[in-house]
């Protein structure tokens, strides 16, 4: 009986078939749908190489600016639909002037809305002296241009007039014996010395050697080469009427990435030249290093048209020298760029703009500098 037990124990437990055949009955219960298996779809295949990326159609100056044109219209169609002609806009959302004038007065030229002269921030009378007619007709345009009041609080809107605006605050300050706004100026100019684009040279070898490396095969000339030859006539200019005696060292070696510094008695020199410059020449030599980066280019433009240097400029349109305007100053202050771009190709609406708002800039300089004394 004893051996039996075992036996007996074991049958009275259902089998392990039993149990999952009883269980898979139950599971079975809970579907009340067959299932619907994934149907794979063909998959289209194409013999030879894949399609080559699309290339985009080369834009040509004039189509990018007629787009931008017709992006502004619609803009200001927009703005006017949404305008509620019930709720007439504010006093700055309107041009409370009808007639822009220049009138000649013994200070000098002003510019008068209707009967009202034209002021700058500080509330002074915007005056331009006699000798510099061009000037006050293109401000006069500049504030003929604008639609509202409220354009008139942006300075990109009137570069010309916060120009001269900061040119007439240092001819005040100077008056007044306060030298604080000019010492701040020279100050930042001559930190342009110590990073100036025209003399940061790239090294002779660099990393990107082999791409650069069919081109030198055809004899072209490098990124350096390039720089030297745009920095050599600035620099010989500037050494032999500006500050004669001077020397101007690259501020990068053709093996090193340490900045130079320029020698010590060529910082004394460049700093008490800008120290003793006219309100004008100055304020104009700021607005020039900050759009060029560039100390020596800007001092080259400015003494090539202010009214200052006459002395050394070209007498007559036959004279051999060539005259360095906005074209010359551009391409100086941008030569890693345009070689840059000429091996990659410009990226739209930022090259194409930074390269036009830069001309803008060197032309507000020479239009406050240039002029004729009397």
């Amino acid at each position: 009986m004893e051996a039996l037990r075992p036996l007996l124990s074991r049958a009275s437990l259902p089998t392990h078939r039993a149990v999952t055949k009883r269980s898979w009955a139950s599971i079975q219960r809970l579907h009340t749908s067959s299932p619907k298996p994934a149907t794979p779809l063909p998959h289209p295949t194409a013999p030879g190489p894949p399609p080559e990326p699309p290339i985009p159609a080369a834009s040509q100056a004039e189509d990018r600016i007629a787009r931008k044109l017709k992006n502004a219209e619609l803009l200001r169609r927009g703005q006017s639909l949404r305008a509620d002609p019930a709720k007439p806009g504010t006093a700055l959302k309107k041009r409370f002037w009808k007639d822009v004038t220049v009138e000649e007065t013994p200070d000098g030229y002003q510019i008068f809305l209707d009967s009202r002269p034209v002021r700058t921030a500080s509330k002074n009378i915007l005056t331009i002296p006699l000798s510099k007619p061009q000037l006050a007709t293109a401000i006069a345009l500049e504030w003929d241009l604008l639609v509202s009041a409220q354009q008139a609080l942006k300075y990109h809107y009137i570069p010309l007039t916060s120009l001269i605006s900061r040119a007439v605050d240092i001819s005040l300050a100077d008056a007044q014996g306060n030298t604080k706004i000019r010492d701040d100026i020279v100050k930042m100019l001559m930190r342009y010395l110590t990073t100036d684009t025209l003399i940061c040279w790239v090294p002779e070898r660099n990393i990107h050697d082999a791409v650069h490396l069919e081109q030198q095969r055809d004899g072209a000339e490098s990124l350096r080469q390039l720089q030297q030859r745009t920095a050599q006539p600035i620099i010989n200019y500037l050494k032999a009427h500006v500050w004669p005696g001077v020397e101007i060292v690259p501020i990068l070696g053709s093996d090193s990435i340490v900045p130079a510094k320029q020698p010590q008695m060529t910082q004394d020199v460049i700093r008490g030249w800008l120290s003793g410059l006219p309100a004008w020449e100055l304020a104009g030599l700021e607005r020039g290093a900050l759009a060029t980066k560039s100390l020596l280019v800007a001092v080259r433009l400015l003494v090539e048209w202010s009214e200052e240097f006459a002395q050394l400029q070209p007498r007559s349109e036959g004279s051999q020298s060539q005259r360095f305007g906005i074209e010359e100053a551009a391409e100086a202050s941008t030569t890693e760029v345009r070689w840059q771009t000429g091996m990659w190709g410009e990226v739209e609406d930022t090259h194409d703009v930074e390269k036009e708002d830069l001309r803008r800039q060197l032309g507000s300089v020479i239009l406050l500098v240039n002029g004729e004394k009397r």
